[in-house]
């Protein structure tokens, strides 16, 4: 799920949608939104059989799913500006018809390598379709029911990433080994519904802006950010498979990752406007959110891999871990945002940072103790409640640093931020698994490997082996990642402000009495 999107600012009562065909726009809309949001979960639910069926390596794995990240991530912003300059219905429309399709070849894919370039292709698709949904719909709608429309789109976004997984998790357990490829097949049918909706009911709207489209800005943070990913994942390779240092890739995405920075600097129509990281409330907002969305991205990846392939656990069974932060996200989300309006970003992302930690902690500790339901399904609740807390206060904390005109652009940015960190940490958490998964296992159980079923049955010591180095690396990633959300809080604590209300013999009533942080 998409816990970081937040509506394009929309300050004037101008639409180019008639009333008749607003409905059309919220039903592609949330039709849209809900491929991609189901996309990213049950993907993640389905490697070990993708990978069982197609051959694939733990780095094929990560690369199935940051092909996908790395194009969404880099080109998010890019796919925004485009609906300003081409219209948001065209744009949106495009994103739809390159994801349909992309999906159809990742259902067909014959190998890993061909669902990992699929991927990536998808992934551009989903930079133009994911900002369109929310463009579309505040262009759309007036001031006066576009809160409503927004609303109904997050109510039906959250109803079906919270179903998808397990509907897919159905299939996954129940299905053939090749009905992984449903999962895919699947938005071509919903693609087409939507796609039809936007060409015959939704006429088109006008662009609203005649800048350039920083091509260079999104060519260099593809790049950049694509090198360092590779270079995190090699770490995972055995030394005769690397053709170089890791830390050569690494070194050479950061140095064009920096002459991104610096075109981005002196560009016209800039991707990212440097200008808004002056403000330490806006820069630790995103910093907070790099940071968690790291740790969140790494357990929700690595997470089913684990209790599917080490615990064999059904994938239905793994599916309903994605349940709780669904659930949480979707009720109590409005209630954890009028609690930040009431008294300042400072204290809820704080909590909400270091409860998630609490609970990445809790799995790390109880790994060995494979007990699905009675232990981990009930920590996962800790984590939803923790993500719950967090994921309005962040949207809002970053729409509060922001300049009004700049709104649309800093949500973006902060976007794009929390898929690039999905995409590191599934770079560098998997070599870590990698790792401490071999150095468990030794050479007692041949052709074993982290999060994949084992072609070759082994007896029953070197399997209870495989079972205890797959609880050990996951472990590892869970503290890790619990670690990160610790530093999370302390950043939210040290950059956020926090405010009291008036009483009523203050003069200013019940605004914010100022900030402290």
């Amino acid at each position: 799920m998409d816990t970081t999107a937040t509506p394009p600012a929309q300050n004037n009562n101008h639409v180019f949608c008639p009333p008749a065909a607003r409905r059309y726009v919220l039903v592609s809309a949330i039709l849209a939104s809900s491929m991609g949001f189901i996309d990213g979960s049950v993907v993640s639910l389905a490697m070990p059989v993708i990978r069982e069926d197609l051959g694939a390596s733990l780095v094929d794995a990560q690369w199935i799913s940051n092909g996908y990240m790395l194009f969404l991530s880099a080109l998010v912003l890019l796919g925004g500006a485009a609906g300003d300059v081409f219209g948001v219905r065209n744009i949106f429309a495009t994103g739809i018809v390159l994801f349909m399709i992309t999906s159809a070849a990742c259902a067909l894919a014959v190998d890993a390598e061909m669902l990992i370039v699929m991927r990536a292709a998808q992934g551009i698709g989903a930079a133009l379709m994911v900002p369109g949904s929310l463009a579309l719909i505040a262009k759309s709608y007036p001031n006066a029911t576009r809160g409503k429309a927004i609303g109904q789109w997050a109510a039906f976004s959250s109803l079906t990433t919270a179903m998808g997984p397990f509907v897919g998790g159905m299939v996954l357990s129940f299905g053939a080994d090749w009905m992984w490829r449903l999962i895919f097949a699947i938005n071509v049918p919903i693609g087409l519904i939507a796609l039809t909706m936007l060409l015959t009911k939704v006429p088109q709207d006008r662009p609203s802006s005649k800048r350039r489209l920083d091509i260079v800005g999104a060519i260099l943070a593809t790049a950049g950010l694509g090198l360092m990913a590779w270079g995190l994942t090699a770490f995972g390779l055995p030394v005769e498979a690397r053709a170089v240092s890791p830390w050569a890739w690494i070194v050479g995405g950061a140095v064009i990752f920096a002459v991104f920075l610096l075109w981005e600097h002196r560009a016209r129509a800039p991707m990212v406007k440097l200008e808004l990281f002056a403000s330490r409330a806006f820069t630790g907002a995103n910093l907070y959110t790099l940071i968690l969305f790291f740790a969140f991205n790494a357990v929700l990846f690595f997470l089913p891999m684990t209790v599917v392939s080490g615990w064999g656990a059904k994938e239905w069974e793994a599916s309903l871990l994605f349940l709780p932060l669904s659930l949480f996200i979707a009720g109590l989300s409005s209630y954890s945002g009028r609690l930040s309006d009431a008294i300042g970003p400072r204290w809820p992302l704080t909590v909400g940072a270091a409860i998630v930690g609490f609970s990445y902690l809790g799995l790390a500790l109880t790994m060995p103790l494979m007990m699905l339901w009675q232990v981990t399904f009930p920590i996962l609740l800790l984590k939803g409640l923790g993500m719950a807390i967090v994921v309005s206060p962040v949207s809002a904390a970053v729409m509060r640093a922001t300049p009004e005109e700049d709104t649309g652009l800093a949500s973006g940015i902060n976007n794009a931020l929390a898929r690039a960190a999905g995409l590191m940490a599934v770079a560098s958490l998997g070599a870590v698994a990698g790792v401490v998964f071999a150095n468990v296992v030794g050479s007692a159980a041949p052709g074993a490997e982290f999060g994949a079923y084992v072609r070759t049955p082994l007896d029953a010591a070197a399997e209870a082996l495989r079972v205890a180095a797959t609880n050990d690396a996951f472990a590892a990633i869970a503290a890790i990642s619990a670690a990160m959300c610790f530093v999370a809080s302390a950043v939210a604590w040290f950059t956020q402000p926090s405010w009291k209300r008036k009483t009523p013999a203050d003069k200013g009533g019940t605004v914010p009495a100022g900030a402290d942080g």
